[in-house]
């Protein structure tokens, strides 16, 4: 069984993992690396198309999202920012190591960015 300072440490060192992750690709350009796969589109898709309405019309605005974010953003970026914000969402102190360094609070704000250009390109 894992003690509390052994599991704080555990945390505390997977959510520098993912920082670095985030700090080590900062100039690559996602147009180099469009490497985004199909389940990954398909799934952002869905997940838009939930959120905002299930038609035709829809798909394509969708559809057009993923890609504008694609072209920005490098897909390992796009895979840690979504742990980030799935981690983050935990209350506590693990929610708490995702929320409050600067690494992934750029993670997060270059991502919106993303979300931003797709909305305006697409929607």
């Amino acid at each position: 069984m894992l003690t509390m300072d052994c599991l704080r440490t555990l945390i505390r060192s997977s959510a520098l993992l993912v920082v670095a992750i985030v700090a080590a690709t900062p100039g690559a350009m996602a147009d180099d690396l469009n490497d985004y796969p199909t389940a990954a589109r398909a799934d952002y898709v869905f997940g838009c198309m939930k959120a905002n309405g299930e038609t035709q019309e829809l798909l394509q605005k969708c559809s057009c999202s993923i890609d504008v974010i694609a072209s920005i953003i490098p897909y390992d970026r796009y895979v840690t920012t979504e742990t980030i914000l799935s981690m983050s969402q935990v209350t506590g102190p693990v929610g708490s190591e995702f929320r409050s360094t600067e690494q992934a609070k750029q993670a997060l704000q270059d991502f919106r960015r993303a979300q931003a250009e797709a909305e305006i390109r697409c929607f």
